[in-house]
């Protein structure tokens, strides 16, 4: 395989190869920034693959009181999931056992879009019939009475159909450490690109996994080529010197979203350099049969 050379950092010249996801938005506030932070953490916990959880989500920033519909700090969301029906699911119960539930919250779209999902319309119900219905303009809101007042959820959020999953790169180093010092600067670099997420446990996932396995009914299993421990043993995509590898998975609203997450990740793996970080960037892909987004790393370098 050719490589480009970047700051001594290796660079493999291949793709990683997405697939189109389903996609929606939501904005929750709170009395302060500690509360919303909150309970985005709490909507977003075990979201990390629909191979197992059923939606990806994660923050996708932090908003002022300026940026929010209320005038209150508040956090973006995104969710990802590979269907309109199962994204909706996700969205409702995520929100109601989440959101509702955290002290003084609220709930917003955070997506425009022709078509939309269920919000308040759907979580209403809890009001017992004490619900609200309000109209400002062409914004529709619930207000559903709850113990510490009342809880304001907006009727419907919207959903892009055409968002991306899949996006990734992988991060190989020398030792533990050094891949884990270069994997924690692309997450930095990626959590600020706006429109994305890397839903896994601060950004990063160290079992990266391949489709299928030797057991019946098993979707994906342990992605042996970039097992260190299994160099001797398989056909290995690792070197002598690779002593680790950790891998970045990002989803995005748009093609061009995760195309920007990659890029900034790949230039603050190559800024801390081989001696601190990575020896090596790589990607991972199915020969381009799984999705597809394809995105060369050769291009993302420069």
């Amino acid at each position: 395989m050719r490589v480009l050379t970047v700051n001594d950092v290796r660079i493999d010249d291949t793709f990683a190869e997405a697939f189109d996801m389903r996609a929606t938005a939501v904005v929750v506030t709170a009395d302060s920034a500690r509360w919303a932070r909150q309970a985005a953490l709490s909507m977003t916990g075990f979201a990390t693959s629909v191979i197992g959880c059923g939606c990806e989500a994660g923050i996708d920033r932090e908003l002022t009181a300026k940026q929010t519909p209320d005038g209150r700090p508040g956090m973006r969301v995104l969710l990802f999931a590979v269907s309109t029906t199962e994204l909706q699911k996700q969205l409702l119960s995520r929100v109601a056992q989440c959101v509702l539930t955290s002290v003084g919250s609220a709930c917003y779209a955070g997506l425009d879009g022709e078509e939309t999902l269920k919000l308040g319309n759907g979580l209403r119900y809890f009001g017992d019939g004490w619900q609200i219905s309000k109209r400002f303009g062409k914004k529709h809101f619930w207000r559903i009475p709850v113990m510490d007042g009342e809880f304001v959820c907006e009727a419907t959020t919207g959903l892009r159909k055409k968002a991306v999953g899949g996006g990734n790169l992988l991060v190989i180093g020398r030792t533990a450490k050094a891949a884990l010092a270069a994997a924690e600067a692309a997450a930095a670099a990626i959590a600020k690109v706006p429109d994305v997420i890397a839903p896994f446990p601060g950004g990063i996932v160290r079992s990266g996994s391949k489709v299928g396995s030797k057991y019946k009914g098993v979707q994906a299993s342990t992605n042996d080529a970039y097992c260190p421990t299994l160099r001797g043993a398989v056909n290995s995509a690792l070197d002598g010197e690779a002593g680790s590898v950790l891998e970045i998975v990002i989803d995005g609203l748009t093609s061009e979203a995760v195309a920007a997450a990659m890029r900034a990740g790949i230039a603050a793996i190559v800024k801390l350099g081989p001696k601190r970080g990575a020896t090596r960037i790589s990607a991972g892909n199915y020969g381009g049969k799984l999705g597809p987004h394809h995105y060369h790393l050769r291009h993302l370098a420069r």
